[in-house]
């Protein structure tokens, strides 16, 4: 079944990125297998967005498992990023 909203995991593009974000979707080749390119464009703006909350976001220095879990929040961004761009440029 897909409807206006396509193929997102977690029903948007927004919730498929915090859900990225959290670890909950490890974003491969497979996981894009479907998507269209306007979706993927999407989906790339949404990863994108909350990556730069992410990095905005600075817990004190001193607070070693939250910076931990910051880090770990953009390195998956990040990847996720990147298999996304992937993806689009073999799609075009």
């Amino acid at each position: 079944m897909t409807g206006p909203m396509g193929n997102f995991m977690g029903g948007s593009a927004p919730a498929m990125a915090s859900q990225i974000a959290e670890g909950y979707i490890l974003v491969s080749l497979a996981t894009l297998k479907g998507f269209t390119p306007a979706e993927l464009t999407l989906l790339r703006v949404e990863i994108d967005k909350l990556l730069r909350e992410v990095r905005a976001q600075m817990p004190p220095p001193d607070d070693a498992p939250a910076n931990q879990a910051r880090n770990r929040k953009i390195g998956r961004l990040n990847s996720a990023l990147q298999v996304v761009a992937g993806k689009l440029m073999t799609r075009s």
